[in-house]
């Protein structure tokens, strides 16, 4: 792309643990991961772009495909300096960073996919993403935000998360999301790249989830041969904001045992403390939050 993505870059990038690369699903941006910024920057690197088409990074109309997303995330790490990381992504984030693994295997140490699932598209997926493409341009996304609200989130969700949800899906450029909905028509079957994969990863989906029920976790946990499963109760398809303290949790142990592995015994203390200091990164990640609602 002619820039780099927009970007929340938080954290020390001089910290012995591995820096950790957030990608948002659709139709979002990076405040998604608001309560993961504050929760892990303490003791690492947290990157977490806004994609084409969405947030504050340019829009590219048309067809972008997933791949293209993936490419646009590499020149970001490469113009950060980040050689090796974490990389994790949610529902058609947790898709680009399955591409991303397929591109660029030697920079990532372990994989975080959430709500996210690996099957291409049907012939009837296929269609009815390009007509909510096509309604996307023709009508704009309050419609559709209204509609789907209660599904990306729990209809007991608390009211902040919802209309934080429900925000990030108005802010979005319809040319954007419409372009990212004919790409992701069109993904490959990551499927065999999954069973090849040579990296933990940690397989999270809310309990609740519509989209991506606990069975397609179950399916991409017994495909990877290295994977650890957590399914959070009470929670749709954004655990990470409606249930940040269940989701954090995980993350926080999968992060201890890669920065371990690594040889980041300071990361790994410091991720370690995530749950101890939960009351802290909470009120960070809500002060973030009403930030972004002024």
């Amino acid at each position: 792309m002619a820039s780099r993505p927009a970007h929340r870059d938080e954290g020390n990038a001089a910290a012995s643990a591995l820096p950790l690369v957030l990608v948002h699903g659709h139709p979002f941006d990076h405040t998604m991961w608001a309560p993961q910024i504050a929760a892990f920057s303490p003791g690492r690197r947290v990157i977490a772009p806004d994609l084409r088409g969405y947030g504050a990074s340019p829009v590219t109309p048309g067809v972008t495909a997933l791949s293209v997303f993936a490419d646009d995330i590499e020149e970001l790490l490469d113009s950060l300096d980040v050689d090796r990381c974490v990389l994790g992504g949610l529902s058609m984030g947790g898709q680009i960073v399955m591409e991303c693994y397929a591109r660029f295997p030697e920079r990532i140490r372990g994989l975080l996919l959430a709500d996210t699932f690996a099957a291409p598209e049907t012939p009837e997926g296929r269609r009815a993403r390009n007509d909510m493409a096509d309604r996307l341009l023709r009508e704009g996304m309050r419609g559709y935000a209204d509609e789907v609200l209660y599904k990306m989130v729990a209809p007991h969700a608390p009211p902040a998360v919802a209309a934080h949800v429900h925000r990030m899906m108005t802010r979005t450029d319809p040319r954007g999301a419409a372009a990212a909905l004919r790409g992701r028509a069109e993904r490959p079957d990551y499927r065999p790249l999954l069973s090849r994969v040579a990296v933990p990863a940690l397989v999270v989906v809310g309990a609740e989830d519509e989209y991506t029920p606990v069975g397609d976790a179950e399916s991409l946990h017994a495909l990877l041969p290295d994977s650890t499963l957590a399914v959070v109760d009470g929670a749709a398809h954004l655990p990470n904001l409606e249930r940040p303290d269940a989701f954090d949790a995980a993350l926080a142990d999968f992060l201890r045992r890669l920065d371990t592995a690594a040889g980041c015994h300071e990361g790994s203390r410091r991720a370690g403390s995530v749950v101890e200091t939960a009351g802290k990164d909470r009120a960070r990640a809500d002060e973030f939050l009403h930030d972004q609602q002024s």
